[in-house]
């Protein structure tokens, strides 16, 4: 089970991870995590633990971490604005026909109000997008 380990474990937080040294040569041949740095992903800051001075091999398994995880959430965000589309797809199949007017009346406002916001967001940043391409 060892021989499988990373050599690094990253533990995801809210805004980026603390980072593990994993350990399995030692003694009592147990797993062994020690923290050695705790990352921003967002900023890109990584702090070093405590007084440690992190390695050549330890920067770059951050960086090639910071890298990847980026790209995952990158494509979370478009699969989330996917899922959105097809979310506001059948909630417009729902009001077309099953939905009640009382229900109606209560989602109503809200929806158009958050549709309206969408929309003119859209609108002003493909103006900007086209703007910029002349």
């Amino acid at each position: 089970m060892s021989g499988d380990l990373p050599d690094y474990y990253f533990r995801v937080r809210e805004n980026g991870a603390a980072v593990f040294r994993v350990d399995t040569e030692n003694r009592h041949r147990r797993i062994e995590m020690d923290q050695i740095a705790v990352l921003n992903i967002r900023n890109g800051e990584v702090k070093p633990h405590g007084e440690r001075t992190l390695s050549k091999e330890d920067k770059a398994a951050i960086g090639a971490w910071m890298e990847e995880r980026r790209a995952l959430l990158a494509e979370r965000d478009i699969d989330d604005i996917l899922r959105t589309v097809d979310h506001l797809n059948l909630t417009t199949q729902w009001a077309q026909s099953k939905a009640t007017p009382e229900q109606l009346e209560e989602i109503t406002d809200t929806l158009l109000l958050t549709m309206h916001d969408l929309r003119s967001v859209l609108v002003r940043k493909k103006a900007d997008r086209l703007l910029k391409g002349k």
